[in-house]
């Protein structure tokens, strides 16, 4: 990355205007390089390993989003106190809002990113798509006029034709994105896209798009200097979403030819070269199954994903930004940019697979990622996960000769990670990159929504699991006799056990036999293990003729345990008293069912509700999660207002049962 510098701008500290993994890789490549670090924080990141690691860190508010990693004035205010020459925005939050990089300028600090006039052209997608109509890019049809009003948005729609996409303009990540199906669904879905776009950006225009059916969701990565020099780095394949978020990328795409490369690369840095593009940046399309591309926005700023970009090309994008903000050429040639292997990333997520992604929050009581692998973390065991911020904690980063052996390698080490305490999709993770179709590489957007049942069917060997964990219970109770390797002079009595494994209660009778081994009996089915060495982490026993480890740790009466890639968190209930109805909402009282805040009350004391009708709207991790009226009735009580912050349980309208 040699070449003349030029017009360069002179910094030597630099803040870091984020949070959490992102924040520590920037800081990795910025101190290869020279420069200090600065970090900010809300009250929620006080303790924050980005916080511990940074120079320097200033406070810039409360927990909440916009009362902190979205105040401009805070976060120029502390670059100025810290005597940051440089401010790199990282990607969510401010990093492709203009008004930052204006406010940056005037204050005579670099940012390190695009120019504002360039955010402003490409970072609106309805400006980008007219910038892309006029260059003769092929776009989706749709409409992204000024006029918001319900009225125009419902004529507009019914000429585009269903199904339609409802997207944010000001923002990415699937944030304020819904997919409609029909008219009827039309008004609800936009009051949400346009109260979670509100939420995530400030700004709650949309546009509206026609939905391609079944495409693979294609993206371009671009870099371009002040000097007029642009380059692409090839593109990434990041069709395996859910609820419009990425959950594994690769590069690059099983279904992009070299010819197909070519054509799609041109058409992206003829783009930035018209905008006087400068730094990183990602041009993002669908590819329909003819092969046909379709321009959707451009991302005006690194990409979660870039790691994959950073596998096979060798090169390192955090660098090369740091480069091209100092006024350095870009110092590449599209010839000399070469690829090799295959990359695929994981984005390990605190969210419950099983339960529609509900995110989760919570104490990581204990964290261990994989060697050998590249990990993009910011955990510790006993950090802390806020409910304010994004739902992904973690990237696993695979390199391989083919894309077998990528997608080998990182099975491999999901199944070694250790998360603890918070329930994350680990097993999904591996359950998708096992999966026949993507393992063919022939995933589309539809991938999750067409294989959802298969995903999230329990595994075969569930019942082992389960009586393993059962197992563990019984032999690490801090009341029962000290666990010993050999026989037993007697058999002792059966032991009941119920355990609660969050999503319902199961009986499990646990015997120890003369010979020391022990049976578990479940449904009728019964296990036999014969345990080798326990410690106070970590199991080694025979079963079914095979020795196999598993890590736990016990806390209270919980157990979680790491058996075969999968996570479980069990609870002992055997001396609890049997829970009511209650939970399942039969009570009449709808509960919260995370740590968020409330966005939406849908109902007024007195109204009549049937069932499943939608109540109250509570945005967690970024996304909004409708609660619905576990019976039909009469709302009696609301016991929540929009805007306040409830907990996990706590009740926010209460229904009295119709007769």
């Amino acid at each position: 990355m040699s070449g003349a510098i030029v017009k360069r701008t002179p910094f030597f500290k630099i803040l870091i205007a984020n949070r959490g993994e992102i924040a520590l890789r920037i800081m990795r490549s910025a101190r290869r390089l020279g420069y200090g670090v600065v970090a900010v924080y809300s009250d929620a990141d006080r303790d924050a390993l980005h916080v511990r690691e940074a120079d320097q860190a200033v406070r810039i508010g409360e927990a909440l989003p916009a009362q902190s990693y979205l105040k401009i004035d805070a976060i120029v205010a502390a670059a100025k106190a810290s005597g940051a020459g440089a401010v790199h925005p990282g990607y969510g939050f401010l990093a492709e809002n203009e008004d930052f990089a204006q406010a940056c300028r005037n204050a005579g600090l670099v940012f390190i990113g695009p120019s504002p006039e360039a955010i402003l052209a490409m970072g609106n997608k309805a400006g980008a798509k007219e910038i892309m109509q006029r260059a003769g890019v092929p776009c989706v049809p749709g409409y992204q006029g000024a006029d918001q009003s319900d009225a125009v948005m419902l004529a507009e729609v019914k000429a585009i034709g269903f199904p339609v996409m409802i997207k944010a303009v000001a923002g990415g990540g699937g944030r304020g994105m819904r997919l409609v199906a029909d008219a009827a669904a039309f008004s609800d879905a936009l009051r949400s896209a346009r109260s979670e776009a509100q939420g995530a950006f400030g700004d709650p225009t949309v546009i509206l798009e026609r939905a391609i059916v079944d495409p693979r969701h294609i993206e371009i990565q671009v870099f371009g200097d002040r000097h007029g020099n642009a380059v692409h780095l090839g593109e990434r394949d990041c069709s395996v979403q859910r609820r419009h978020q990425k959950l594994i990328e690769e590069a690059p795409s099983p279904a992009v030819t070299p010819e197909l490369r070519a054509r799609m690369g041109t058409v992206a840095v003829q783009a930035v070269k018209a905008i006087g593009y400068e730094g990183a940046g990602t041009l993002e399309f669908l590819l329909d199954r003819a092969g046909n591309f379709y321009f959707m926005e451009m991302n005006t700023r690194l990409q979660v994903e870039h790691p994959v970009t950073e596998a096979i090309t060798g090169l390192d994008l955090v660098e090369l930004q740091l480069r091209v903000a100092s006024g350095e050429r870009l110092g590449l040639r599209q010839e000399d940019i070469t690829f090799s292997g295959h990359a695929i990333e994981v984005r390990l997520c605190s969210e419950d697979a099983g339960h529609d992604f509900m995110p989760q929050s919570g104490t990581m009581a204990r964290w261990q990622m994989p060697d050998g692998i590249r990990v993009e973390h910011a955990l510790l065991s006993g950090s802390e996960i806020p409910p304010f911020y994004d739902s992904m904690i973690a990237k696993v980063i695979s390199h391989g000769a083919t894309r077998d052996e990528a997608r080998g390698r990182l099975i491999c080490a999901l199944e070694q990670v250790t998360a603890f305490g918070v329930t994350t999709n680990q097993g999904f993770l591996i359950d998708c990159l096992r999966h026949p179709v993507f393992a063919k590489g022939e995933a589309t957007t539809a991938f999750i929504g067409n294989n959802r049942d298969a995903l999230l069917a329990p595994r075969p060997d569930r019942g082992t699991d389960l009586a393993l964990a059962a197992l563990l219970l019984y032999v690490t109770n801090p009341h029962a006799p000290p666990w010993r390797r050999g026989r037993s002079l007697s058999a002792t009595f059966p032991l009941g056990l119920r355990i609660d494994l969050g999503h319902g209660v199961q009986e499990i009778e646990i015997v120890r036999e003369r010979d020391g081994s022990y049976r578990a009996a479940r449904n009728g089915d019964r296990f036999s293990f014969e345990i080798d060495e326990l410690s106070q982490d970590s199991i080694r026993f025979h079963h079914d003729g095979l020795m196999e480890q598993a890590r736990f740790l016990r806390d209270g009466d919980r157990l979680h345990i790491l058996h075969r890639g999968v996570t479980l968190s069990v609870r002992d209930l055997t001396l609890a008293p049997p829970e009511s109805a209650a939970a399942a909402g039969g009570d009449g009282k709808v509960r919260a069912a995370m740590n968020g805040r409330v966005v939406a009350v849908l109902v007024k004391a007195g109204d009549k509700v049937a069932a499943g009708q939608p109540v109250m709207t509570l945005e967690a991790m970024k996304m909004e999660h409708v609660h619905t009226a576990g019976v039909a009735g009469t709302v009696s009580s609301i016991d929540v207002a929009e805007g306040e912050q409830v907990t996990t349980g706590k009740i926010v309208v209460e229904i009295d049962a119709a007769a």
